[in-house]
């Protein structure tokens, strides 16, 4: 993921190996929480994928991929920056940082 100084998640992109259902899983969730705080980022549910992509009961776990993937790659931004971001208020015009997921 990318975060710019205010929290907001400027970029984000994954790598997936599976069916199409955990790779329109994981596409969703990318266009989702592109411009979402992470803290926002974080409220997603693997419900709420599977809800929007009509995803039956076998392919829930595609969805739950979905969602672990975001909250890891948000866990190791923040572990990497030392978890000080910046409220959006308070940001200043500054450079991107960048995390890969």
């Amino acid at each position: 993921i990318k975060v710019d100084d205010g929290g907001k998640i400027v970029d984000v992109k994954f790598k997936t190996f599976g069916c199409g259902s955990a790779i329109a899983s994981s596409s969703y969730i990318t266009e989702r929480v592109r411009g979402m705080s992470l803290d926002d980022a974080l409220k997603i549910r693997n419900t709420d994928i599977a809800k929007e992509l009509c995803l039956p009961p076998v392919k829930l776990h595609c969805s739950m991929l979905a969602e672990d993937a975001i909250r890891s790659a948000i866990k190791d931004f923040r572990t990497k920056r030392g978890g000080n971001i910046i409220h959006a208020t308070d940001a200043k015009p500054a450079a991107s940082q960048s995390m890969a997921v």
